[in-house]
């Protein structure tokens, strides 16, 4: 009888789909054929194709996220800011902890 360890379990088989008829020149075809249609008038735009231009509006509606923009702050900077405040703040209160309440 075989000894279960939850360290040494294996992964589940992945599915990968492999698509067996798929042309990918008749796809681009199609592709280039909306996109006249859609810039002569013909065919009207789907709310899939707004989606682009919407993404980001929101910061250029806030000063601070535009500022934080200019600056080159990205998420990994805002979280370490954050982590760093949280570290300042437990030491703070281990201090006045240890030096009033002890």
């Amino acid at each position: 009888m075989p000894i279960f360890s939850f360290y040494n379990m294996r992964k589940p088989r992945q599915y990968s789909h492999k698509p067996i008829y798929w042309d990918p020149d008749k796809e681009e075809l199609q592709e280039r054929i909306r996109k006249v249609e859609i810039e002569m008038g013909v065919r009207e735009v789907p709310l899939e194709e707004y989606k682009p231009q919407i993404r980001g509006t929101f910061i250029e509606g806030t000063t601070h996220l535009k500022r934080s923009k200019a600056r080159g702050d990205d998420i990994r900077s805002r979280e370490s800011k954050s982590m760093r405040l949280i570290l300042w703040l437990v030491l703070l209160g281990a201090a006045f902890w240890f030096f009033f309440l002890k």
